[in-house]
């Protein structure tokens, strides 16, 4: 749907202003939930005309209900319905943290095993693809595969990669400004063994890495299983990695290597600038500190062009950059990419150890895919639907959930992150919201500490219907009523 159906009626016999009623025509539809966050209002020529009345009078409503926050403008697109406005997040208070060992596997494997029963409303899996799936569009490049070489598609893969997928990567990696060899681009199963293989290049059993706080789960359960301890910095839920916090951890603590999102934070959804990524990686090269970024989201901003990953501000070949099409189109597909800088050579014996290769016809596929340009008119249409998903979990978290929720504003992504009120646990929360067939991600395994106990994560990276509105409220009553 590109805008809010809506049969509307002006009295011009009324005493109030034609515009005003207007306003108060489309405040009623928001109130009534006709209109909800993310919803597109028709243009101004075609309410003009709905509703018989001038351009500039419709234009002068949609002015008014923008200037009391009720709608928002977007430049070339028209204007939306806003979200309520959101408690901003407190931010944690994480300056004095210690390396500490990772204890967080049985956990973990709970929320995985919960995101897969039959029937249940997977809010505990980051998966940002699948609200507005490219299944069409992949299976006729892959039958258009098959056809052209059915045999050469069900062998193995190169050890690297499929040369073809690299060079369609490279080309995308010079249009962002970075002159990346396809001969050093190293073809994964997914992005988490793009990290995996990235952290046993650098880093041994008992090193201290820094991570966010809070961070992507699977890079806790990564420096668990190789026996690391991780030491948690201090992230701004807006801006990222707070590096003045960052540098009196290094000044504190010998930290062998760091792993953050380069680009956009998970759970946080907070985006980073390039000026930012630039100070970062000069201020890690002067220790000679490694960099393993995590740049599986940067496809996935709402606004603006896709950033620059941190590797191609390097000089010093210290950045590993880890990214997938997991999340912007197939997940089932696993395949991820690692742009090892000056740890080829490391980084190929680790795959070579760990999985040989990836597979063949889904690298050939997505070398396709990328080619046609379906890839990035793919991007074009997704996301403004995670945009419009994300309006629309926030404003039923604000409706639903305790007054004193607090929730992230995320740029980009597909999960919100939401603090709780005090004394809240969200393991609790967990089992409570799976008896009733909901999975959520508890906060407790977004960081090796326990500060993020009253913190759940939520995503909203599905086609939206009103099983996933019932389940939202589901969830909200369950919360209040367990406080």
């Amino acid at each position: 749907m590109q805008y809010a159906q809506m049969t509307l009626a002006v009295d011009p016999e009324r005493t109030e202003f034609l515009y005003q009623q207007v306003v108060d025509l489309i405040g009623d539809r928001i109130e009534g939930g006709d209109l909800r966050p993310g919803d597109r209002l028709p243009s101004l020529r075609k309410m003009s005309r709905t509703l018989e009345v001038s351009i500039p009078t419709v234009r002068q409503a949609y002015i008014e209900l923008e200037r009391h926050g009720r709608v928002e403008a977007r430049p070339k697109s028209g204007y939306y319905v806003r979200a309520r406005q959101r408690r901003e997040l407190v931010r944690p208070g994480c300056k004095s943290c210690e390396p500490r060992p990772v204890n967080r596997l049985s956990l973990v494997e709970r929320v995985y095993e919960a995101i897969h029963r039959p029937g249940y409303v997977p809010f505990g899996i980051a998966n940002p693809s699948m609200a507005l799936p490219a299944s069409k569009a992949l299976h006729r490049t892959m039958r258009r595969i098959m056809t052209r070489s059915e045999d050469r598609s069900l062998g193995y893969a190169e050890m690297t990669g499929e040369p073809t997928l690299k060079r369609q990567l490279a080309h995308r990696f010079l249009q962002l400004g970075g002159d990346i060899p396809a001969k050093d681009i190293l073809i994964t199963n997914g992005g988490q063994e793009a990290l995996s293989i990235a952290l046993l290049s650098v880093c041994k059993p008992g090193d201290v890495v820094a991570v966010e706080s809070p961070t992507y789960h699977g890079l806790l359960e990564l420096l668990e299983a190789n026996g690391m301890l991780a030491l948690e910095i201090e992230t701004c839920p807006t801006a990222g990695i707070v590096l003045s916090a960052l540098e009196r951890a290094l000044d504190r603590h010998r930290v062998a290597a760091c792993i953050f999102s380069s680009v956009l934070n998970n759970p946080l959804g907070a985006a980073t600038t390039d000026d930012y990524r630039r100070e970062l990686v000069a201020l890690l090269e002067q220790r000679r500190i490694p960099l393993i970024e995590d740049d599986v989201y940067g496809d996935l901003l709402y606004a603006g062009s896709r950033p620059r990953p941190a590797q191609f501000l390097s000089r010093s070949g210290l950045v590993l950059t880890c990214g997938s099409f997991s999340k912007t189109v197939a997940p089932g597909y696993r395949i991820g990419w690692l742009l090892p800088g000056k740890y080829g050579e490391a980084a190929r014996r680790h795959k070579r150890s760990l999985s040989c290769s990836s597979g063949l016809l889904q690298q050939l596929t997505l070398a396709d895919f990328l080619a046609s340009g379906e890839f990035e008119r793919h991007l074009r249409r997704l996301l403004p639907v995670l945009e419009r998903n994300a309006n629309r979990m926030s404003a039923l978290v604000a409706e639903h959930f305790p007054a004193a929720t607090r929730v992230s504003h995320p740029a980009g992504g597909s999960v919100l992150w939401i603090e709780l009120p005090k004394g809240h646990d969200s393991a609790a929360v967990f089992n409570a919201a799976l008896d009733h067939g909901i999975s959520i991600a508890p906060g407790l395994i977004s960081a090796p500490s326990d500060r993020y106990r009253n913190f759940i994560r939520l995503s909203y990276g599905h086609p939206w219907t009103e099983d996933v509105e019932q389940a939202l409220k589901t969830l909200g009553s369950l919360i209040t009523r367990m406080r």
